[in-house]
């Protein structure tokens, strides 16, 4: 039987900026959240910055499910987000998906 929390899809996202780009970087995800956490499928959404590597990323993400990650990705904001992305990051967005294994 699966439960509820093992539908969900959750990840972490990778996101290491550019030199020089460390700050609009952190603005650009920052400004994600808000948006991002008023969609409905959405369960999680917060950013972290690694504490020995600054402009190193992690964003932790939850949505119910598939469709409701494709929603986010098909966001006006999202795709802003991603098309100047580009010239942010130091390497492409590496996307990990994970299975709960504990509550």
């Amino acid at each position: 039987m699966m439960t509820e929390h093992e539908k969900h899809l959750v990840s972490i996202a990778v996101l290491k900026a550019a030199t020089g780009k460390q700050q609009v970087l952190k603005e650009a995800l920052v400004a994600l959240i808000e948006p991002t956490r008023a969609e409905p499928g959405n369960l999680d959404y917060v950013l972290f910055e690694r504490r020995d590597e600054p402009g190193t990323f992690y964003m932790r993400e939850a949505f119910k499910d598939q469709a409701a990650l494709d929603a986010h990705f098909a966001m006006p904001y999202f795709q802003n987000f991603a098309a100047a992305s580009e010239a942010l990051l130091a390497a492409p967005l590496e996307l990990i998906f994970l299975e709960q294994v504990s509550t």
